[in-house]
Formats: C-alpha cells, sequence, structure tokens
C-alpha cells in the first residue's frame, strides 16, 4: 500500500538544536569551521547533509543561506538573491533527475511560526523515498488575482488558497531560470514582512515541479485555522482585490 504520511523520529527531534525561544542557544551554522558532510560550497552558499535526520525514508540536506546569521531573504542583495536561488534549484532538480526518489521536496522556514528551528537564513532540500508530493498538487492552488507577469513569469494572490487566506505564487517554465521568478518571491516575502495588514513575522516558502512548471508558493504563517486542521476547509478571505491593489502600488 502506498504510504501518504512522513514518519518523524523523535529521538532525533529532541537532540535539534533550537533558537527562537532559547537565545542562549549558539547559532550552529555561525560555525562554519565545524560543519561536516559539505555537499558544495558557493562563497557563503553551503549545501550539508542535514545533521538531524528527523524524517525517515527520507534523504534530508540543509541549505544555508549566507554566513550573515541576521540577514532574511527579502533584504538580499539582487546578486545574492539569484546566486542563492539559482543554487538551490540546481540541486533540487539534479536530484529529482538522479531516479533515487520518488520526490523532491524544497522549502523555506523564516519565523518562530514557520515550523522552524534555528534562525539563521536556510531552506531545506529532502528526497522522499516513497512519496510523491505531487499527489496533493493541483493546478487549481496556483490560480489567482495576477499581480505582475513578465518575461515569462507569473506572479499572483491565490483565489483557491492550499491552506486558506493568503497564499502569493510565482510561476514560470522549467526550461530555464528566470530573474523574475527570484525577484517576485523576494517582494512576497518584504511584503509579508513590511506591509501585511496584521502583524507578521513568519513565512514559508514551498517550490513544486508539476507537469514542466516550476511554481513558488510564499505563505505567511499564523496560529493555522481550526477549520483547516479539523475538516481541511481552506478559507478565502474578501478582501483578495484589496490586497492585490496594495501590493501593485507599492512595488509595480
Amino acid at each position: 500500500m502506498e504510504s501518504k504520511h512522513l514518519h518523524f523520529n523523535t529521538a532525533i527531534g529532541v537532540k535539534k538544536p533550537e533558537n527562537y525561544r532559547n537565545k542562549q542557544q549558539a547559532c550552529p551554522f555561525c560555525a562554519r569551521e565545524e560543519l561536516t558532510d559539505l555537499i558544495e560550497v558557493d562563497g557563503p552558499i553551503i549545501l550539508l547533509k542535514n545533521k538531524y535526520p528527523v524524517l525517515e525514508n527520507a534523504y534530508q540536506t540543509v541549505l544555508i543561506e549566507t554566513d550573515d546569521c541576521h540577514a532574511e531573504l527579502s533584504t538580499y542583495s539582487k546578486e545574492h538573491l539569484h546566486r542563492l536561488i539559482q543554487f538551490g534549484m540546481r540541486h533540487w532538480l539534479e536530484m529529482e533527475d538522479s531516479g533515487n526518489y520518488k520526490s523532491v521536496i524544497f522549502f523555506k522556514n523564516h519565523g518562530p511560526l514557520s515550523g522552524g528551528t534555528l534562525s539563521h537564513p536556510h531552506m531545506q532540500i529532502v528526497g522522499l523515498y516513497d512519496i510523491d508530493y505531487r499527489d496533493q498538487v493541483n493546478y487549481e492552488m496556483f490560480e489567482g488575482i495576477v499581480l505582475a507577469e513578465e518575461d515569462g513569469v507569473r506572479f499572483s494572490l491565490s483565489t483557491k488558497p492550499r491552506v486558506g487566506f493568503y497564499e502569493l505564487n510565482m510561476e514560470m517554465d522549467d526550461s530555464g531560470y528566470k530573474e523574475r521568478f527570484s525577484e517576485y518571491m523576494q517582494i512576497a516575502a518584504h511584503y509579508i514582512l513590511h506591509h501585511f495588514p496584521f502583524r507578521a513575522t513568519s513565512y514559508n516558502i514551498f517550490f513544486y515541479h508539476y507537469f514542466s512548471k516550476i511554481y513558488a508558493k510564499v505563505v505567511p504563517r499564523f496560529i493555522t485555522t481550526p477549520l483547516y486542521i479539523g475538516y481541511g476547509l481552506p478559507q478565502v478571505p474578501n478582501n483578495l482585490n484589496w490586497m492585490a491593489g496594495e501590493i501593485q502600488r507599492l512595488y509595480f
């Protein structure tokens, strides 16, 4: 029978360092000379095997985005932004093309409500041996109000969000990297942290490779609605047109 659940190793999980609440915890990603199992280093960017592989039947890697512990994606220079996203996408797609995994997930946590444990900017690329995340993906979750479209890249605000409320989408063909893809992603993160109508400290970025398209979804994180947790019912807010207009006014 096909597996639909990831299995979490709690014995490893309790050993993971955490410094969102525990401010005395030293940042392991800042101690670069102590990092092990490096896969590739590109200046301040490092890909390495995850020291705490909590997911069973998976190959877990961590992508350290920068050597600046207090940096954040929305403030990166354009040069570093493109260098980082191209580096991450290359490794993600190479893992996918290797044929070693049923699917490969690529995502980022930022902030105390994002599900992450360390504040140092990082992403994760995880090869799943027996689960295909694309079984849970459909085109509908990327439909939305178009905020901008340039050079074959579309930026939209979901009208049929996956979890509910506000989700920002980027879309491009998988034939080659487009700079606007990362730049729209950066705008989405900046809007969430600096202009969102409610105070927001956290977001996730999820990448998807789905039928010859590359998508990214940037999601502000708050306490998840009980209607989604209990019943899987996403909610659509009635101010999407206002928000779309605000993003266009601020950034375009």
